[in-house]
């Protein structure tokens, strides 16, 4: 099954809490706190494997997340981190935020093999009391919990990389020249829209090679949904050359020089730049009795344009074809892949939601008061609530980065609600602060 667009959720593990200890060892009277950091959580990773071709595991498996790190221990014992959740992806991935369905942006564009992605971080871990200790607290019973990890619905959608395009009319034989030209075996049927879905296959031109894909479906009105064309045209946009196939056979209904002019209007349509990738014309079918009175008509009414006449079914002219596009994509210098150069090393892409600044922000909401803000949302859910010592650091840390301050210029009152992140604190003036 082909499957090109999928819609997944995706969360880095959370950090592993730091832990309160004390080093208690006979002969060794005030030990002090030894308490250990907890380990990082685990990132998703998305990484491009070359093997793969659909997105069809991701219909049985859209939660993915990565694993926690673990608590410290005592003896200043660090937890162990999470590992990585490494999600292979075919060639041709792109990332975007499964916010706005109608949006654009995209986040990440995974082409060569083994590229990756980092599009959620795990956690970092809290801190053990060992880590607070200071000249002045030299017995803190102060621990952080750990860091939650980041999380966001993504969606993915894949473009086939390939370095030619077979585009054409239904049933003009793309199917038939890739089964020829590649070990591909796509349905063949001698009626319209046989292939529902893109076919690559691997072709060989001499000492030379590249990759072809059938793309299924177009005909007039392709660009607003009409066949199955607005399915697959996005798949065109990889490809370095086009090997327009066209049907000399012809019908009453159905002229070839006709039919090529559509498909290129529809290319124009659905985008500008793919109408102007290099073309090679494949006048198909010339065994049939009247393809050769078709192409002298497609010929003169394409001035300057090279026309190869071949028969995907028999083999005449395919080879010419062949030589002649491999040259095509030699000269452009494109190979599948899309020209990452051998033995170059691959970048990590970081996909970031949420900057590390320590800037906040405050929304009166009518007695319900929201605080946004990376640094503080994290704080607050690295705090141990149990532990008096960290809720009085939380109350420190309102007043210092002037959020309480900010909270009583907006007219914040008694018992009014603050929420912070997934927090929600009840407001008292007479604490001078703000408690759960």
């Amino acid at each position: 099954m082909f499957i090109d667009r999928v819609k997944i959720f995706v969360k880095g593990g959370d950090g592993g809490n730091g832990v309160v200890s004390f080093r208690r060892e006979k002969y060794v009277p005030r030990g002090g706190p030894d308490g250990g950091d907890g380990g990082h959580g685990g990132s998703v990773v998305l990484q491009v494997d070359e093997g793969l071709r659909t997105l069809l595991d991701f219909r049985y498996r859209q939660h993915i997340k990565a694993p926690r790190g673990e608590h410290g221990q005592g003896k200043k014992r660090r937890g162990r981190d999470g590992e990585d959740a490494i999600v292979k992806v075919p060639p041709g991935t792109q990332v975007y935020e499964a916010v706005d369905e109608g949006g654009k942006e995209l986040l990440a564009d995974l082409v060569r093999p083994g590229q990756q992605a980092l599009v959620a971080r795990g956690g970092r871990g809290g801190r053990g009391n060992a880590q607070f200790t200071t000249t002045r607290r030299q017995a803190p019973r102060l621990a952080e919990r750990g860091e939650p990890g980041e999380e966001n619905w993504l969606r993915l959608e894949l473009k086939l990389v390939a370095d030619v395009g077979l585009i054409g009319f239904p049933n003009a034989g793309k199917s038939t020249l890739l089964s020829r030209i590649s070990a591909a075996r796509p349905k063949i049927a001698p009626y319209p829209f046989t292939t529902v879905t893109p076919n690559l296959g691997v072709v060989k031109a001499g000492d030379r090679d590249f990759v072809a894909a059938d793309i299924p479906g177009l005909i007039e009105g392709a660009h607003k949904g009409v066949g199955l064309g607005h399915e697959f045209l996005r798949h065109v946009e990889r490809t370095q050359v086009l090997i327009h196939v066209v049907d000399l056979a012809g019908t009453e209904e159905r002229d070839p020089l006709k039919d090529y002019h559509k498909i290129r209007e529809e290319l124009h349509l659905y985008s500008p730049g793919l109408a102007e990738k290099p073309e090679v014309i494949a006048a198909n079918k010339t065994d049939l009795p009247d393809a050769a009175e078709n192409l002298k008509p497609l010929q003169e009414g394409l001035p300057g344009k090279k026309v190869f006449p071949i028969s995907a079914v028999t083999g005449h002219g395919v080879r010419e074809l062949l030589y002649h596009t491999a040259a095509l994509l030699e000269e452009l210098g494109a190979r599948a892949g899309a020209g990452a150069e051998e033995g170059a090393e691959e970048e990590v892409i970081e996909v970031v939601y949420t900057p590390r600044e320590s800037s906040f922000s405050v929304h009166d909401e009518g007695g319900f008061f929201v605080v946004r803000g990376a640094a503080i949302e994290r704080l607050v859910a690295m705090t141990d609530f149990d532990n008096p010592e960290g809720v009085r650091r939380l109350q420190r840390a309102f007043r210092k980065s002037g959020i309480e301050k900010e909270l009583k210029r907006r007219g914040v009152q008694e018992g009014d609600t603050v929420q912070i992140g997934s927090f929600e604190f009840i407001h008292r003036e007479e604490e001078a602060g703000n408690e759960t």
